[in-house]
């Protein structure tokens, strides 16, 4: 069987493949929701530079069967890396499932054909991810690195995972939850037409729930706005995501969206009122019921509580799972992976140092 290979560089070809890349994206099981079209395409609006496209296609005559999206940047050495940016969690390739070890191939040589003289780093791969099917398959210099942690739950009903914590704790969270339903606390799934209302009040309520307290920046920009609403509406249409809002006495006091893809449901972002917390309600174990709740049906095995480490998420006894670092190197671009890994290594050695003149009380007053 012989495959056709493309590059795609320009921005109209990639919002016309919407269709063939929905295919696409719903015969890939390890694909993540941050492969789905609408939250690539959507993201290189908002943060994509003019010029540095590269979406790399396989296709069976008109049949879309792998695919790679990817964009050139020239800092800190000439590389090809996923779209989707620091915002997106996975990032990954895709290729169909039930074309085996063909499409792969193709994939992987339209990648060393198309990467020239850059290196190629695939960033956030979670493991088991369509990208390590190239990385096993590539001929040239390669290096496989840690990257982000990340922490997930099985896909089960709430009283299962509150039945996996030991028995006080337990007691803790149903006292939680009852005290949810005390207080009246409702939620709804937000309809297809009203998500755009929903994500602007979202991103209102997270403003106003860290209001004086360090945030994560990009959340408060109006091109993270505009990529949220613009993506997300497509993507809960097509059952990809979930929004949902919890009421008050009638009044909307957070907002929750869930991200969904075959195999993981992830609660990406929320808002929620300072009214929530002083109402002594536990803002974690009602998102955390709702997402559970979304992965009841679709044979969903994961519900990841995406990257991050903080303590909170401990609670739950949640499982590590470290994302993986995929760097490709042509013979001609060796130069270029022995500095990125020479980077890689002097980051994780400054956060090191960081961390230990922390514990020695550097940072106090």
């Amino acid at each position: 069987m012989t495959y056709s290979v493309e590059l795609v560089t320009d921005d109209t070809a990639f919002a016309e493949l919407a269709p063939d890349w929905a295919r696409l994206y719903g015969r890939c099981a390890a694909a993540t929701p941050f492969q789905n079209h609408a939250w690539l395409h959507s993201w290189w609006l908002s943060y994509g530079s003019r010029g540095r496209l590269r979406l790399l296609l396989v296709r069976d005559g008109r049949d879309l069967v792998a695919a790679a999206p990817l964009m050139r940047v020239r800092r800190p050495v000439p590389t090809l890396v996923p779209l989707g940016g620091a915002i997106s969690d996975y990032g990954d390739v895709l290729v169909d499932d039930e074309r085996g070890e063909e499409a792969v191939a193709a994939l992987t040589e339209g990648l060393a054909a198309a990467a020239r003289t850059a290196l190629i780093d695939f960033r956030e791969v979670r493991p088991g991810g369509a990208a390590e099917r190239i990385y096993e398959r590539w001929r040239g210099p390669r290096r496989r690195v840690s990257d982000s942690l990340c922490l997930e739950l099985p896909a089960v009903p709430m009283d299962d995972l509150v039945a996996r914590l030991p028995s006080a704790k337990a007691q803790r969270v149903r006292a939680k939850l009852r005290r949810l339903t005390a207080l009246g606390v409702q939620r709804q799934v937000v309809r297809p037409e009203e998500v755009d209302t929903a994500l602007r009040r979202l991103l209102e309520l997270h403003r106003l729930q860290w209001q004086g307290r360090k945030v994560t920046s990009e959340h408060l920009r109006s091109r993270f706005c505009d990529h949220l609403v613009r993506s997300v509406g497509p993507m809960v249409r097509s059952g990809d995501a979930v929004v949902t809002e919890f009421r008050l006495g009638g009044d909307v006091v957070a907002v929750d969206l869930t991200l969904l893809s075959r195999r993981l449901a992830g609660g990406y972002l929320y808002g929620a009122h300072p009214r929530l917390r002083e109402s002594k309600a536990d803002v974690a174990v009602m998102l955390l019921d709702a997402c559970a709740e979304h992965t009841r049906s679709g044979g969903r095995g994961t519900l990841s509580l995406l990257r991050g480490n903080e303590p909170y998420k401990h609670h739950w006894r949640p499982e590590p799972v470290v994302n993986q670092r995929l760097l490709l190197a042509r013979r001609r671009t060796a130069p270029l992976l022995s500095a990125t890994l020479c980077d890689v290594a002097a980051r994780r050695r400054g956060k090191e140092l960081l961390r230990r003149w922390r514990e020695r009380g550097g940072d106090g007053p």
